[in-house]
């Protein structure tokens, strides 16, 4: 079971959206959240369109179109999409105009507020009538879309595959998530997130969207090669034996690893996994991280993909996200495991 990543389009707190580039530089902030800069939509999408659509579905849409064009690939037999929020902001314009009482409410933002908004306007917008869906499953949701693809690719239903992760973050979710101490009390900065040491992660948002196809073609990124999800590991030994046994299905062990990126978010309560991991399994390896560069959101996984990606096509991995110094040349296999409050985990391998 694998996929060539053939086209990549990420919109996020960082300068990603020209797939030549990679961290040219990295963007510091001290911030509640990390928001993502935003590109010139009115390049992707006609200005008229534009002013019905929410951030969020401008984002999609665009980080869509980059991937295509990165790919150089007119239209894809797939969209699959995962969010674990949707559109959070049109869901409180709704509630805001109830609230407000009865009155004459805009249908655009109830329209626009259901999850799969994302992949039926990218599908009107690329006029594709082919298969269309979107995962909602919290945290393993942009993990899902990618099964999904991996799968159809594996059965010979489709050839190629436009798989994405997108989040957004607005101050009233902001708000009523900090209550239930998901993120930092108070502004931090995003390049010293570990040094606080307190409870709470670094919210964040973004959009990554990959061109997924079922055979290698010239400027592939790398090799997609398996995705799993596993939930509620009863302790650390689980989680070792299910990265062992995923590692195992591919025909590779932990030695073979040449680097591992590791979900880090700054909450001191469950970073920790992260640390036992780090000293334990994968203490020969060389350890990434990236989250203090697009903060924490369901889908954040997406940034990791495209992190991987450019670190196996580029073979260099900037010194922003480096989490330890091991010596490694080449850089061939890649793994990606992330966890949600010791809640969701996953993991993914990705292959030069």
């Amino acid at each position: 079971m694998a996929a060539y990543i053939n086209g990549i389009g990420l919109i996020s707190p960082q300068h990603t959206t020209d797939p030549a580039l990679f961290l040219p530089d990295v963007m510091e902030y001290t911030a509640d959240f990390l928001q993502v800069i935003n590109p010139n939509y009115k390049e992707y999408i006609h200005p008229l369109a534009a002013r019905r659509m929410s951030k969020l579905i401008k984002m999609g849409i665009t980080s869509a179109k980059i991937a295509m064009a990165d790919a150089g690939c007119q239209m894809p037999d797939a969209i699959i999409t995962g969010t674990g929020l949707g559109s959070v902001e049109d869901t409180e314009k709704i509630l805001t105009s109830m609230n407000a009482g009865e009155q004459l409410m805009n249908p655009t933002p109830f329209i626009q507020s259901t999850y799969n908004t994302i992949s039926s306007q990218i599908a009107i917008t690329l006029q594709c009538h082919n298969y269309n869906t979107t995962y909602v499953h919290r945290s393993f949701s942009f993990e899902s879309a990618l099964q999904d693809a991996l799968l159809q690719c594996e059965e010979k239903v489709i050839k190629t595959a436009l798989v994405g992760g997108i989040d957004e973050m607005t101050d009233n979710h902001l708000l009523i998530t900090r209550r239930a101490g998901h993120w930092k009390m108070q502004p931090v900065n995003n390049l010293k997130l570990l040094s606080y040491q307190t409870p709470g992660a670094l919210a964040g948002e973004g959009s990554a969207f990959f061109l997924l196809r079922d055979r290698h073609s010239p400027g592939d990124y790398g090799v997609l090669r398996d995705v799993k999800t596993f939930f509620r590991p009863k302790n650390l030994r689980i989680t070792e034996q299910e990265i062992s046994t995923f590692l195992s299905v591919n025909n590779l062990t932990v030695s073979q690893l040449d680097a591992v990126i590791l979900g880090y978010n700054g909450d001191i309560l469950f970073d920790t996994v992260y640390d036992q991991l780090g000293s334990g399994i994968f203490s020969n390896q060389q350890q990434i991280w990236y989250k203090h560069l697009c903060g924490e959101y369901y889908t954040s996984t997406g940034f990791a993909v495209w992190l991987a990606a450019n670190i196996l096509k580029h073979q260099y991995i900037p010194a922003a996200v480096k989490f330890n110094n091991q010596p490694v040349n080449p850089l061939r296999q890649i793994l990606l495991y992330n966890q949600y409050r010791n809640t969701n985990h996953s993991l993914i391998l990705i292959s030069r």
